[in-house]
């Protein structure tokens, strides 16, 4: 391994010590006699500093180096209160590992904004700026701090084929794989799956993977192939439970990244608050009366919130200090696994969380009874023989249940306050990019 420390872990009360520090040239300054490089790695930066009367050699090695070359430097740690970190360094040698070719695609040292699809084209150089490195940084510690909460709540991580026979959800949003002689199709959820764990007496799982749309779009928050967190529970009393469940893991996991992402958020410039209090529970007919009565709008579809609504109803709670709500009782209809409540042939056991404007999870309670499960597949013209497989696990003793699955990419999107949801992924799929 190359001898280097990481920049972060060189600080001012090093003063006097050697160091080896490895990175790309972030930024070069030519004072004549001086030259300033600005070394980065990923966990932050370092000023290099060479002098011509101190050392002509390693001085005139130092205007080989050209932006974003990647260069392993070693030398004495010097405080300085005028340099990044208030420390800096002075070299005994350099060393050129790699030269970037110029010109760079972009410039990832200054402040100069360049469109979504220049920097998803040169994805890798896109992904050098300290900013967007921040997103991945923060997405990982949102994660971990997420998992830590269902493994410590006694949680069974679990892995779901990609690859299956039909949709939970049914429909044409699938894509469809040759499967040696058969034709079979990307996941669209893990749904099936999870409920026949629960059958299994798995009693409550998670799963982190990944959901598949082959839908047309072009919006900021929809993308082909999607990072999904997923979560079933047994034994429930109704939708409720589940609902408690997303809440605390999900203000946990802010409370987390508030903490242990503080650099990443300061570095996005993100004033992050975590919700103290419960989050609303509002019922759908609800939600469309304050969308009417404060906003004037009515959704297209009478049976859902289009992306104006949700953006309306959150800015209504986030004033009243809630910028995380669910809504409650969606029309039933559209998902045959989702339970409906009783004497109301409308309203089902289904629920949303919508953050900051925008919807980050669906769940609710499931049917598990056969008979009725069976009935709304039928009212809902669901070929049933596709499903065998996972209507076996009902006639043996299936518990209610419920779960949900949230949009890991939306929830890094509306933390981070980025305005695609591209930006959160590493290399993002949609209808017109199939590469990087």
């Amino acid at each position: 391994m190359l001898d280097r420390a990481y920049t972060d872990e060189v600080t001012s009360s090093d003063s006097g010590e050697e160091v080896a520090v490895a990175g790309w040239a972030h930024e070069i300054r030519d004072l004549g006699g001086i030259t300033f490089v600005i070394l980065r790695d990923r966990k932050g930066q370092i000023q290099v500093i060479f002098k011509e009367d101190e050392d002509e050699d390693l001085f005139n090695k130092a205007q080989d180096v050209g932006k974003e070359d990647l260069v392993h430097v070693e030398g004495i740690v010097e405080e300085n209160d005028q340099a990044p970190g208030d420390r800096e360094i002075q070299p005994t040698s350099l060393e050129i590992i790699g030269e970037a070719e110029t010109p760079l695609p972009m410039d990832v040292s200054k402040n100069i904004d360049s469109d979504l699809s220049t920097r998803l084209d040169n994805r890798f150089m896109d992904l050098r700026k300290p900013e967007i490195h921040a997103i991945f940084s923060l997405k990982t510690k949102a994660m971990e701090a997420m998992q830590n909460w269902f493994d410590e709540d006694g949680y069974i991580e679990i892995d779901t084929p990609l690859i299956s026979k039909g949709g939970a959800e049914g429909g044409a949003e699938l894509f469809p794989v040759i499967y040696y002689d058969e034709e079979a199709f990307l996941s669209q959820s893990p749904q099936l799956y999870k409920q026949m764990l629960m059958a299994a007496g798995f009693d409550k799982v998670y799963e982190t993977g990944t959901a598949f749309r082959a839908e047309e779009f072009a919006t900021s928050r929809h993308v082909s192939e999607i990072n999904m967190f997923d979560v079933e529970l047994a034994f429930i009393e109704d939708h409720h439970d589940v609902m408690d469940v997303q809440e605390e893991s999900f203000r946990h996991t802010l409370k987390k990244v508030k903490e242990e992402a503080a650099d990443e958020l300061e570095t996005l410039d993100v004033n992050l608050t975590v919700p103290e209090e419960e989050f609303p529970r509002i019922k759908f007919d609800r939600a469309l009366e304050i969308l009417e009565e404060e906003f004037n709008h009515i959704p297209d579809d009478e049976g859902d919130l289009d992306t104006k609504g949700e953006k309306l109803l959150g800015e209504y709670f986030e004033e009243k200090g809630h910028p995380a709500f669910f809504v409650v009782g969606y029309p039933g209809e559209k998902f045959y696994y989702m339970q409906q409540v009783e004497d109301d042939e409308v309203a089902s056991r289904k629920f949303d969380l919508i953050y900051k404007g925008q919807e980050l999870s669906s769940g609710g309670q499931r049917q598990h009874d056969l008979e009725t499960l069976e009935k709304w597949m039928e009212k809902q013209e669901v070929d049933k023989s596709n499903f065998q497989f996972y209507l076996e696990a009902f006639k043996f003793g299936m518990p209610p249940h419920g779960g949900y699955g949230l949009g890991i990419d939306r929830m890094i999107q509306k933390i981070a306050e980025l305005d695609n949801i591209k930006e959160a992924i590493l290399f993002p799929r949609d209808p017109d990019r199939l590469e990087p």
